[in-house]
């Protein structure tokens, strides 16, 4: 072998493993990063469940009262039927569309 190729083997052994240590470091950070923002919500959790055990209890929701439908809304209702299909497009036809 010669210089020149071992050097050049030297070199690309030297990245991989440059490389190598630079991914077990960002490896490392990612970790440390995940572990704080896990830790900060367990925190947040305890202090939130810690507030909601501290306050009295809330009153059930009282049922909602269904709204009394007026004929005014200008919208049908599901039990009321439109026209039939044939009036429907005879009206349509007679209206200038063309269908």
């Amino acid at each position: 072998m010669t210089k020149e190729v071992h050097n050049r083997a030297d070199a690309l052994s030297n990245k991989a493993a440059h490389e190598a240590h630079e991914a077990k470091s960002g490896k490392a950070e990612r970790d440390a990063a995940l572990k704080a923002v896990t830790d900060n919500m367990a925190k947040l959790k305890a202090l939130r469940l810690a507030r909601e055990a501290a306050q009295p209890p809330r009153p059930a929701a009282a049922p909602r009262k269904a709204r009394s439908k007026s004929k005014s809304s200008g919208t049908k209702s599901s039990g009321e039927k439109g026209p039939a299909l044939s009036d429907w497009l005879a009206g349509q036809q007679s209206g200038g569309r063309r269908i």
